[in-house]
């Protein structure tokens, strides 16, 4: 612990042993854009300004249960292996915080050793014990999820994929945008949701439970956390408790103005998907003999087949 004029400084230091080369490990930690498929408390991160050795990030994260939004500026060294960085606008109650990310290589793989510095506002007791759980829960989940995907890389190519749908609508963009915003009716709306809770902490951050119908008629319930950008149409999402096959699970809808091909204005809403499986529950829940391109087109089906149905009545709606 450091004395500061201001507040004081805390430290604290988190390391997991990987068995994956170090610089696998490090190219992981310096894709952000790939941390909510990777890290289980990153919801979304946004690159907002990047060269080969600087970054400046806006991140959304769970801390304690909730979603916390901050802006941090990264310097990446490769040949060091480490990644520094500095919130420039922290989310209350943080005043303050940065860190390092340090990749050293060991005999059987590397070292992963995730440093942070923080002060509290005030230095309120209590705001200090907030900040504390949130870095040991949030750094420990981190930490291990990295070592998890790092270890399974040669498989990364199976494991993880992403595709997309859409469906040009003749409407306002901001018609288009609430029906897929305003979840809570969805129930009434779509014929695959049996049941949706939804509950907005703050403007535009959304937590929903949903049950599903299969192609069988069988319940399927999944959880996630929405970030809506109405001046963007955009919604991001983050499945907190994706299905068992799979150990990610992140999309978003993009609505915006476009022409059509024959060069007529359209609104065109679009769902993406990026899915990671999770070759252990493959196994388990498909049969031990399941290969992971099978499991690949069914996932894809199911997901494509739910989006498809969802900008179909869309569609109809605001039609």
């Amino acid at each position: 612990m450091v004395q500061s004029s201001a507040a004081t400084t805390h430290v604290a230091e988190h390391a997991v042993n990987v068995a994956a080369p170090a610089a696998d490990v490090y190219d992981l930690v310096a894709d952000a854009q790939r941390w909510p498929d990777v890290f289980g408390p990153t919801v979304h991160t946004e690159v907002l300004e990047e060269t080969e050795q600087h970054q400046v990030l806006r991140i959304w994260a769970f801390a304690n249960g909730r979603v916390r939004d901050w802006t941090s500026r990264r310097s990446l060294d490769p040949s060091a292996r480490t990644v520094t960085f500095r919130q420039v606008v922290s989310a209350p109650p943080v005043a303050s915080m940065g860190g390092v990310w340090r990749i050293g290589e060991t005999a059987d793989g590397c070292r992963v050793t995730l440093l942070h510095d923080y002060r509290a506002i005030g230095d309120d007791p209590e705001a200090l014990r907030l900040i504390e759980t949130a870095l040991d829960t949030n750094s420990t989940a981190e930490l291990g999820a990295l070592k998890t995907t790092a270890e399974r890389l040669a498989q990364s190519a199976q494991l993880r994929f992403g595709f997309s749908t859409h469906r040009d609508i003749d409407g306002s963009p901001r018609e288009v945008f609430d029906f897929l915003a305003r979840a809570e009716s969805w129930p009434s709306r779509l014929p695959h949701v049996a049941r949706l809770d939804l509950r907005e902490e703050e403007p535009g951050v959304q937590h929903m439970t949903m049950d599903t119908y299969g192609p069988d008629g069988s319940v399927h319930t999944t959880s996630s956390v929405r970030l809506c950008f109405p001046e963007r149409g955009l919604i991001v999402y983050k499945q907190t408790a994706p299905p068992p096959v799979m150990t990610g699970h992140t999309g978003r809808w993009l609505v915006e103005s476009v022409l059509d091909d024959s060069g007529a204005p359209v609104v065109r809403a679009t769902s993406w998907h990026t899915v990671v499986l999770d070759p252990d529950g493959v196994r388990r829940v498909l049969g031990p003999s399941t290969r992971l391109a099978e499991a690949r087109a069914m996932v894809r089906r199911s997901l494509d087949a739910n989006s498809s149905a969802t900008l179909l009545r869309a569609k109809q709606f605001v039609e």
